[in-house]
């Protein structure tokens, strides 16, 4: 059964001690174990951890790498929210 999180449970997760989770589209990912994998580098991932990566994601990336590492890396999804 997937989790679902807030917009601020996912930002309790910005460092490796307590995970580092981002949000791509509606869906959260937990890449504390892919920093070594990642081809641009831990740096970036460590810069967005915590925060929605949807547009940065799609920038540099095309439907297969999530095809790829999603389903290993997914943990949840985002709650909907109220829109004001």
């Amino acid at each position: 059964m997937s989790q679902t999180f807030t917009t601020k449970d996912v930002a309790e997760h910005k460092d490796e001690k307590s995970g580092l989770y981002i949000i791509i589209d509606s869906s959260v990912y937990d890449i504390t174990n892919f920093l070594d994998e990642h081809p641009g580098g831990a740096k970036i991932l460590k810069r967005m951890a915590g925060k929605n990566a949807t547009k940065q994601f799609w920038k540099y990336h095309g439907k297969g790498v999530l095809e790829k590492y999603g389903d290993k890396l997914k943990v949840g999804d985002l709650a909907e929210t109220a829109k004001l």
